[in-house]
């Protein structure tokens, strides 16, 4: 056994490093195996500007500050945040008829009915004609009203977990910046000029431009899309997913809101000729762009139809702004954690952010270094087992990411025709796909499901209406189906999210309350009910040694406050 690590080195900040930095303070806290006297150092360049686009999340994000003690209505209030039920996907397919088709990939799923699927009872006997969602998720209904997903002077903490947050991705590194650094982190500014190997080629040393050299322990690599040290440094390769992933640019643009009064708890997914747009509301304004492929798209032609969808669905950017042009890497570093070293973030490896995967992927990876944190002999399983657990995750979510191009329908561009007839289907999901044909998924189809479970394909399948439109037959449940025990589920859901759509406060007011700008206890509506349960959430595990999650402990001061 080696001595106990007493340094943990990021380079980088953003919020893929200082996000790193607080879970790691919060578990030498919380930890009864680690140093209480862990010194954390993080070394922000100051010329290097952070990504700062990835503003939607997953519903471990409201356990992921509960536990690491960020309090609420400074998040609301600092990052402009929001609530977001869901992911709207439009004009990814078409119907029978060639009209598009818009769906909802929601944070609630389907369940079990009797002991089979609710999306076989769909199947079978239909909605009254509406869409799978509507017996599912109470997200599009919220969402048509501008409402809340729970009642004013609720706790979030004491509400089902159905939705995430929209957050600006800048001022969110800020607050988790000034939490770190009121916690004890060391924040350097300085860059990084050099780095220095022993004779096993571990990281000894980094020599910094301005305070020299700096002997590390453990680093962690958080320079994003350049990789510093674990793809330059170190040699690692990196994986290239561009033959199952064509998009290799996004143009991304800030907006004002339409109606500022009016909010709208989902990310929307909006498809065009060669990529697709996000639309993110914030509480004070609406972020948004163009994931597009630089091989059917010119970054020039690109902003042009960006513009173009913006000003026609009546969305004006603000006089004077324009489009800018990002890069993307998309793949994964072959190992993660290569002797010393761990890469997070975006130097780990990205996909492109059609479900808002990156946030969570940054939580995950520090949770497994904490689960396998090492001593100074950094034995070799540790590294192992991190890699494993790391690279199963980037498969999961390019297979479920690949699902929505392998199974468009959309004849009208060579991009669409592309991502379902030239790009490379991995063979996880090929073999899925052709069972998938007969029978609906299960758990036990997935290799790993960590973020994307059964139900949520189901959620896929059938938003896109694929069983009816050339992909297969409607596969049929060996079990009995009970028509009246189904007629009577639908009747009861529908009546409770009308309930709940009623008496929901509207989604502007409620961030209100939660940003400290109006008292709850004045305004009507401050009893109400929950939104329907979510069947569980994915993805979130208690902090190693740490039995229960953490309260609040610091309330951040602005300055003149």
């Amino acid at each position: 056994m080696g001595e106990r690590l007493r340094s943990v080195t990021i380079v980088g900040g953003g919020t893929a490093g200082w996000l790193t930095a607080l879970l790691l303070a919060t578990y030498a806290r919380s930890s009864k195996s680690a140093p209480q006297d862990l010194k954390i150092t993080l070394i922000e360049s100051p010329s290097v500007k952070s990504v700062g686009v990835g503003e939607a999340t997953v519903p471990s994000m409201p356990i992921l500050l509960r536990q690491t003690g960020v309090n609420e209505r400074d998040f609301f209030k600092r990052c402009n945040a929001s609530f977001k039920l869901g992911v709207l996907f439009d004009n990814w397919n078409v119907d029978r008829n060639g009209k598009p088709i818009a769906f909802i990939n929601s944070f609630n799923e389907g369940r079990m009915i009797r002991g089979v699927e609710s999306a076989y009872y769909y199947l079978k006997y239909g909605a009254g004609g509406g869409p799978f969602s509507d017996v599912v998720t109470t997200a599009l209904d919220l969402a048509r009203e501008f409402k809340g997903p729970h009642p004013l002077g609720a706790k979030t903490e004491d509400q089902n977990p159905g939705f995430a947050y929209h957050l600006d991705a800048g001022l969110f590194a800020d607050l988790l910046r000034d939490i770190c650094v009121a916690r004890g982190i060391d924040h350097v500014h300085d860059d990084v000029v050099d780095v220095e190997k022993d004779e096993r080629g571990f990281i000894a040393a980094l020599q910094l431009k301005e305070r020299g050299r700096l002997p590390v322990e453990l680093v962690v690599d958080c320079t994003g899309f350049r990789g510093m040290l674990i793809n330059k440094a170190l040699d690692e390769p990196f994986v290239d997913y561009s033959k199952c992933l064509a998009n290799d640019r996004a143009a991304a643009i800030q907006i004002p809101h339409p109606n500022p009064d009016k909010l709208e708890p989902l990310t929307r997914s909006t498809a065009l000729s060669s990529g697709w747009v996000w639309r993110v509301p914030l509480y004070n304004r609406v972020g948004t762009g163009y994931v597009f492929s630089s091989a059917h798209r010119s970054d020039d032609e690109a902003c042009d139809e960006l513009l173009a969808h913006l000003h026609a669905t009546g969305q004006p950017p603000a006089k004077g702004s324009e489009p800018r042009i990002i890069p993307i890497r998309v793949g994964r570093t072959r190992n993660a954690w290569v002797k010393n070293c761990i890469a997070i973030g975006l130097s780990s490896g990205f996909i492109e952010p059609l479900e808002s995967t990156a946030i969570f992927m940054i939580e995950k990876s520090v949770r497994w270094l904490l689960a396998y944190f090492p001593d100074s002999d950094f034995a070799e399983p540790l590294r192992a087992r991190y890699n494993k657990v790391s690279n199963r995750l980037y498969d999961e979510v390019r297979d479920f990411i690949c699902l929505h191009y392998a199974l468009n329908n959309r004849a009208d561009s060579p991009y669409w025709i592309d991502a379902r007839e030239a790009l490379e289907v991995p063979d996880s999901l090929a073999e899925n796909l052709e069972l998938w044909k007969h029978s609906l998924p299960t758990r036990h189809d997935l290799d790993s499901r960590l973020l994307f479970g059964h139900r949520i394909y189901h959620a896929v399948l059938l938003g896109k209406q694929v069983y009816g439109t050339g992909f297969a037959p409607p596969p049929v449940s060996a079990a009995t189906l009970y028509p009246d025990t189904w007629r009577d589920y639908v009747k009861q859901f529908r009546r409770g999210v009308a309930q709940a759509t009623q008496v929901l406060p509207d989604l502007k007011t409620l961030l209100a309350t939660l940003r400290g700008e109006l008292d709850p206890a004045t305004l009507p509506g401050a009893a109400g009910p929950k939104i329907p349960a979510a069947p569980g959430l994915r993805g979130t595990v208690p902090l190693p040694g740490q039995a229960a999650p953490l309260k609040p402990q610091i309330t951040m001061k602005r300055k003149g406050a």
